[in-house]
């Protein structure tokens, strides 16, 4: 999968599953997730859900870590890890 449309297909679950009065084009990949769009505890756990459910792909209690869902880029790699 495309690094592009990787970030796009992250982008639209985040903007689905948490209810952002927002186009998914307007999250930038660099910018917080916590501190830019107001991501915060309990959506980094719907996001783990979404995550899953979107790429077909288990996180582990382990692999949990907030760094991971940092932002769209640090997601994005996160997954592309866990597929590859």
């Amino acid at each position: 999968m495309m690094a592009d449309e990787l970030k796009t297909r992250i982008k639209t679950m985040m903007v689905d599953r948490l209810f952002m009065p927002m186009d998914p084009a307007d999250i930038e990949d660099d910018k917080s997730l916590v501190t830019e769009y107001g991501v915060d505890s309990l959506n980094l756990l719907e996001l783990v859900v979404g995550v899953e459910e979107e790429f077909g792909v288990r996180i582990g209690d382990t692999e949990f870590r907030v760094s991971n869902f940092e932002t769209v880029d640090a997601l994005a790699a996160f997954i592309e890890e866990k597929i590859n």
